[in-house]
């Protein structure tokens, strides 16, 4: 009892460090913009939009077991929604040149504060994702894997043809961007992680994590699989058009080929890198992902030795992130974390095997 309570101890004193160690890497970041780099903080306030919408993903693919490709179609949803809220009536007007708006029309005229935009592009997402998961939802595995990811590309397809709403393949320009600041960004995040958490701890949450590991058993103990599975494709639509709106201020343009189906991929190496099922691993994937593409950008070019010169090939930047993607899933098979979340006793119990007591080494 005593040893539980010193590692608890311990454990809430360095959780309390991180924290403030984060808060103040914040705070330098956007306050020592030039010493700390424009392209460095840019970079990472696109770790941690990516970061939400690997949650989105997780959330149904790592928590409840089922495979749903969905989420740039629900990104796109929160992303226009966002900008046709946000974006002033002087450049919508300018702008719509494909199928010019009426100067009394709704797109025209529609406005709302950035964070009321962003939650009703949430909204909306979350809707979509309601009147789809109704047929998607009875598929499984590849099946719905396939629908979900086709389903996405029909809601690009459409914003790509409905000119007179979402200004078609040129797409909208112009979005404010006055709140993509870190502090929003993160903090935006950070309510997300601590909701994941919460609710997987909860009795919903345990539902779910009892559909994933079976669900005829799930099933036998009480479990109504359509009612969660489909609360929790919801939610995952709801958290990927934050994600997608956060996307499209943080960009301040967005056209359709922002939404692939690549960016579905991408996303999902995110959360199977860092672990299917774990809140802090899709975080973890996220940033990996985002800034290993990012930093090793240098490839592509030329490289400077002294005694030779190396030419740089297009593309090698994703031969070495691929091989290097390689070697970290075969050390760690179910990724960074597996499905489980990060834990001190898990590192100090980590390092502990590599330790040999006094008596152990006397012995020997």
């Amino acid at each position: 009892m005593k040893n539980i309570k010193e590692m608890n101890k311990r454990n809430l004193i360095l959780n309390i460090i991180v924290i403030l160690a984060i808060i103040g890497f914040i705070v330098y970041a956007e306050t020592n913009k030039r010493a700390f780099g424009l392209t460095n903080l840019r970079l990472v306030k696109l770790c941690c939009i990516y970061a939400i919408c690997a949650l989105s993903m997780n959330t149904v693919n790592g928590f409840t077991g089922m495979f749903s490709l969905g989420q740039p179609g629900f990104m796109a949803i929160g992303a226009y929604v966002t900008a046709l809220f946000t974006v002033d009536k002087a450049q919508k007007m300018s702008i719509y040149t494909i199928e010019p708006l009426a100067e009394n029309g709704i797109i025209a005229n529609i406005h709302a504060p950035f964070f009321a935009a962003l939650i009703i592009g949430g909204l909306i997402a979350a809707l979509f994702a309601f009147l789809i998961g109704f047929p998607v939802l009875r598929l499984k595995g590849d099946y719905l894997a396939i629908a979900s990811l086709g389903f996405s590309e029909i809601i690009r397809i459409l914003i790509t043809n409905l000119t007179g709403i979402t200004n078609g393949p040129t797409g909208i320009t112009g979005i404010p961007n006055t709140y993509m600041n870190l502090y929003v960004i993160a903090g935006i995040l950070a309510l997300i992680v601590i909701f994941m958490i919460a609710m997987i701890r909860s009795s919903y949450g345990r539902a779910l994590l009892a559909i994933r590991e079976d669900e005829v058993a799930a099933q036998a103990m009480g479990v109504n699989l359509f009612k969660h599975k489909m609360i929790a494709f919801v939610l995952s639509g709801f958290v990927a058009g934050i994600g997608g709106g956060l996307l499209a201020a943080y960009t301040q343009a967005i056209d359709p080929k922002m939404f692939q189906f690549t960016v579905a991929y991408e996303i999902l190496l995110m959360v199977v890198l860092g672990g299917q099922g774990s809140v802090t691993g899709s975080v973890v994937g996220a940033f990996i992902v985002r800034i290993a593409m990012e930093k090793l950008r240098f490839l592509d070019g030329t490289i400077d030795f002294g005694f030779f010169e190396y030419k740089g090939i297009e593309g090698m930047r994703m031969v070495v992130f691929s091989a290097l993607l390689m070697l970290v899933i075969i050390l760690w098979r179910r990724g960074i974390f597996g499905n489980k979340e990060f834990s001190w006793n898990s590192i100090f119990a980590f390092f502990a095997r590599f330790k040999k007591s006094p008596e152990k080494e006397v012995q020997n």
